[in-house]
């Protein structure tokens, strides 16, 4: 089922929605309905060219990845030795946004999601604290790959990712996730399944394994009859 939302902050049952995660379309990208929104797991995704209004998905089999179990290649523990990059945290979160947009010609082609209002919409998350970036810059300094997402709580939540030069995403993930390590995060959610992230260490957990981790009150909060009403 998918349900209309109106300006009310709320969301319906994300566990009604349809087979391809598909729960809702309607409101906005303001900050207090993208931190409800991921507080479930729940995230926008749609095509700002077709679509005149946020679509919202939440699938019930998630692909994540848990910070100690992150699989480091032989060649990228070589890449990694070789210094040939710097990594940093939150630096450039413009820069990184601007980057997944634009990469490879993905702000043209058909369906592009990562808009000006959506990216709008992850700067000011920035900018309150909600939403990060990982940088990865070459030696002259140039910004030549990175990801962003969405804090919440001990996790993160993944939104895009790219490229410049071979194999930087990888790395800023890597990175992601030893960080996650040292200060005792739970997961990274990275929404879709890709043999890139397969190969990185992704695999499916349940959308209640899932919730667990990232809101420990979410089941509870699912099964008051207020929660599933739009």
């Amino acid at each position: 089922m998918v349900y209309e939302l109106t300006e009310d902050i709320v969301f319906p049952d994300p566990r009604q929605g349809e087979p391809d995660g598909l729960i809702a379309v309607g409101g906005d990208l303001s900050e207090e309905r993208l931190l409800l929104a991921y507080s479930y797991g729940i995230f926008p995704w749609f095509s700002f060219r077709d679509w005149p209004y946020p679509a919202w998905y939440c699938p019930m089999q998630r692909f994540v990845i848990f910070p100690d179990e992150v699989h480091i290649s032989h060649s990228m523990r070589t890449l990694m030795n070789k210094k040939t990059y710097r990594v940093t945290f939150n630096q450039d979160f413009d820069g990184v946004i601007k980057g997944c947009s634009e990469v490879d010609g993905r702000y043209d082609m058909a369906g592009a999601w990562l808009g000006e209002n959506m990216m709008a919409a992850y700067r000011h998350l920035n900018r309150q604290g909600y939403a990060a970036s990982v940088e990865v810059w070459n030696h002259e300094e140039e910004l030549v790959g990175g990801l962003y997402g969405v804090v919440v709580g001990e996790c993160f939540i993944g939104e895009s990712m790219f490229s410049r030069e071979p194999n930087t995403s990888k790395l800023a993930l890597i990175n992601l996730a030893q960080l996650m390590q040292r200060i005792g995060g739970k997961m990274i959610d990275c929404q879709l399944e890709t043999p890139h992230l397969k190969s990185m260490g992704g695999r499916f957990i349940p959308y209640t394994e899932y919730l667990k981790l990232l809101n420990p009150a979410g089941l509870a909060a699912l099964d008051r009859p207020s929660q599933g009403e739009s």
